[in-house]
């Protein structure tokens, strides 16, 4: 994906340049989820929830998902987040409107933490997506993804 510099699609067992996932200094925390496990949305958010350690006051709803990826004060500080998402092409396999809305807020949330600036003009911290998966499906979710940004810059 072009557009959008904190998603990386890449194929299983891929391989990324890891300046692109740490930074010259400082700390990451990396979580990593499965996709084979997100088969629904209530399975999706039981995902985030325990890989990521979400707050006991996560709503459970994709509007509750993006405001803790968009804040992340509740999780323990550091420079760069990484979300691995492990067959992301099997996430919500059989229903591609909740599939449309977990990368839409994926993509929200990533725009957020990209833009986020220190007074000294130094990136504050980043959130970056690797989407890990099958390589014959590499083109297709890329494809799936720009067109998740192209609805969420439109609205």
């Amino acid at each position: 994906m072009h557009t959008v510099p904190w998603v990386h699609v890449v194929p299983e067992q891929g391989a990324l340049p890891v300046d692109l996932l740490l930074p010259d200094t400082g700390r990451t925390y990396a979580v990593r989820l499965d996709g084979r496990e997100m088969r629904d949305t209530d399975a999706v958010f039981l995902q985030f929830y325990d890989r990521l350690k979400l707050p006991d006051y996560f709503g459970w709803n994709w509007n509750a998902l993006l405001d803790c990826l968009r804040d992340l004060n509740w999780l323990r500080p550091a420079d760069r987040y990484v979300l691995v998402v492990e067959a992301a092409d099997e996430v919500l396999a059989d229903d591609a409107d909740t599939r449309r809305l977990l990368f839409r807020t994926l993509l929200r949330a990533g725009r957020r933490w990209a833009w986020t600036r220190r007074s000294d003009g130094l990136d504050l911290s980043r959130l970056v997506i690797v989407m890990s998966c099958a390589a014959a499906s590499v083109p297709d979710l890329r494809e799936q993804l720009r067109l998740c940004w192209d609805e969420t810059v439109s609205s």
